[in-house]
């Protein structure tokens, strides 16, 4: 290569070629089983109300740690997508809103639902549950993604922040 960049400079030309290289997203999308034995009357169009999203996510109550996931939804209030945002620990999942919103905006969500677990048993909200939810629904406003609901899921039970009035 020494000789071949010689000759170059002797001619006056810098000839060597050099190549840029970016790493370029692509959105990729897999389907995932939630839960097998669905009742009918629960597979519907859209949501309408938070039992609907506590029966399709009530499995998660087995799961031994704390699971985050944001269901992404189209005007219309049709799940278009399910991200799993994060697993944590026993009683703690760490949630940043940047990562919440990061898919929500490539799946052209127009609003979200978030679903969390409580492996405890008890779906009452805790402090970080009810500030997490408020810093998530204001920085969804701020980029036009409505948080439409957090759903806490429990032993046989849930919490609704829309129905209790936290949201």
């Amino acid at each position: 290569m020494g000789k071949m960049k010689a000759l170059f400079q002797e001619y006056g030309q810098d000839c060597v070629t050099r190549t840029l290289r970016m790493r370029v997203m692509r959105t990729v999308f897999s389907r995932e089983i939630i839960r097998e034995d669905m009742p009918d009357y629960i597979v519907t169009e859209r949501f309408t109300a938070p039992s609907q999203v506590f029966e399709m996510f009530r499995d998660l109550i087995q799961e031994t740690k704390e699971h985050f996931i944001c269901l992404h939804l189209d005007g219309k209030n049709r799940i278009i997508c399910l991200d799993r945002v994060a697993v944590g620990s026993l009683n703690q999942c760490v949630v940043h809103p940047r990562e919440v919103f990061k898919s929500a905006v490539l799946s052209s969500a127009a609003g979200i639902i978030l679903v969390h677990n409580h492996p405890t048993g008890d779906p009452a909200p805790s402090g970080e549950d009810i500030s997490i939810t408020r810093r998530l629904k204001e920085a969804g406003e701020l980029i036009g993604i409505g948080v439409i609901d957090h759903i806490i899921i429990g032993e046989g039970r849930y919490h609704s922040f829309a129905e209790s009035g936290l949201i």
